[in-house]
């Protein structure tokens, strides 16, 4: 006879690994450029009774509307699961100041940085457009000698440095 919390754990073993929500709260704090529960960030961590499908390639996190208050997070495997979660909004002034004002021009030297649990990794690059902090443009990063790097798309987390989302 199963004890209920076998049967939960044989459940949980049948699905398969699970997704890290840690991991995504610290993918929502670098997207929004805000601690959770701070102005900007997300109202409160991911509930952590989710058991969600855990995905092959990063989640996916994006505005849900230009008001900037709920982010969206998709897992983009085929039947993946898709999130809202809500964001604490900046005082008027704060948001009005943030918009207005550009922190990185077409043609600066900016520095990239991907950090997780455990390491943080970044490297000059060249921004290819001009944006304001929490704008995602298109950079090139620079790699030694005269061989040309790969467009990519990083988010403006001040002026002349920008992030790439963790996976």
């Amino acid at each position: 006879m199963f004890h209920a919390s076998a049967l939960v754990a044989v459940l949980l073993a049948a699905a398969g690994p699970i997704q890290d929500l840690a991991a995504l709260d610290l993918q929502i704090a670098a997207f929004t450029g805000a601690p959770i529960g701070e102005d900007g960030g997300a109202m409160q961590p991911l509930d952590r009774r989710l058991k969600l499908r855990l995905c092959a390639a990063p989640a996916d996190i994006a505005w849900r509307s230009e008001q900037r208050d709920t982010l969206v997070l998709q897992c983009p495997d085929a039947g993946g699961w898709r999130l809202y979660m809500p964001v604490r909004p900046l005082p008027v002034a704060a948001a009005a100041q943030a918009a207005s004002q550009v922190a990185v021009q077409r043609g600066d030297a900016v520095t990239i940085s991907v950090a997780g649990q455990g390491f943080s990794i970044s490297r000059p690059a060249e921004a290819l457009e001009s944006g304001a902090v929490g704008d995602w443009i298109k950079v090139r990063p620079a790699i030694p000698g005269n061989r040309r790097a790969g467009i990519i798309r990083a988010r403006i987390t001040g002026p002349g440095m920008l992030t790439l989302p963790t996976g």
